[in-house]
């Protein structure tokens, strides 16, 4: 039973990534606001996975409102549709998503911001297009410890993500997520973190064969501004931290 319910749920992922594609491609032919129709559509894909996956979502703390700058432990690829369910943004990934089958292509189509982290020139160039979003009236999501985690503890911020923020006075919005299953479940650390060398499509499954989880967000009461990269990515490191709920 466990397997055939994690069968429906691979399927109607696929259905579900192919007909929002589909819809935001036609849409671009034809509507002219292209913000709107992108955040619309990605919206409902991230509902979408929501509901299929059986994500329930806890907020504590008030979301921003775009536009926003706003920083994030990272966990996996599911903190994309739990955070996008509650806020209205785009994100920062790592380039490589880029070539991801089927959830690459819709991730490219939602406007989302590329950067090479293993290119150092590439840093400005990609705080350049965040200034250019948050100018526009969209809020932007970054993980600034650069790769996600089991969920044990939050590590370090990579202070080049707050360049551009530092220097151009922009205030920093934080949040923190975790995730819990239910008893009898995977652990959420096991199910719902992707943190090892288990492959997208392989731990996607592992995740569906979940009955339900949980992500817990807790964002933050007050945006921090800091002129000072190094110290603005310490300060935001130890309040994310601090609000950070073990994943067990």
């Amino acid at each position: 039973m466990r397997t055939l319910k994690a069968a429906i749920r691979y399927l109607s992922f696929i259905i579900l990534t192919l007909g929002v594609y589909g819809l935001l491609f036609v849409g671009r032919l034809v509507i002219s606001n292209k913000i709107y129709w992108r955040q619309v559509m990605f919206r409902a894909w991230t509902r979408g996975f929501v509901r299929i996956s059986g994500m329930n979502i806890d907020v504590i703390g008030t979301p921003p409102g775009p536009p926003f700058f706003l920083v994030c432990n990272h966990l996996g690829y599911v903190d994309m549709a739990a955070l996008r369910a509650v806020v209205n943004g785009v994100f920062v990934a790592k380039a490589e998503i880029r070539d991801w089958p089927l959830a690459g292509s819709i991730v490219r189509g939602m406007g989302t911001i590329f950067i090479d982290r293993g290119n150092r020139r590439d840093i400005p160039r990609a705080g350049e297009e965040i200034i250019e979003r948050l100018s526009a009236g969209e809020g932007v999501i970054v993980f600034p410890e650069g790769t996600s985690t089991k969920g044990e503890e939050v590590m370090p911020f990579n202070s080049s993500f707050f360049e551009f923020a530092a220097r151009s006075d922009t205030p920093v919005s934080f949040a923190s997520i975790s995730y819990r299953t239910p008893a009898g479940e995977l652990p959420a650390h096991t199910a719902v973190c992707w943190w090892d060398d288990t492959g997208f499509f392989a731990h996607m499954w592992q995740l569906f064969t979940v009955t339900e989880y949980t992500a817990v967000i807790t964002f933050g009461d007050a945006p921090v501004l800091n002129t000072d990269r190094k110290a603005l990515a310490n300060e935001l490191h130890d309040r994310v931290s601090r609000s950070f709920i073990p994943v067990l």
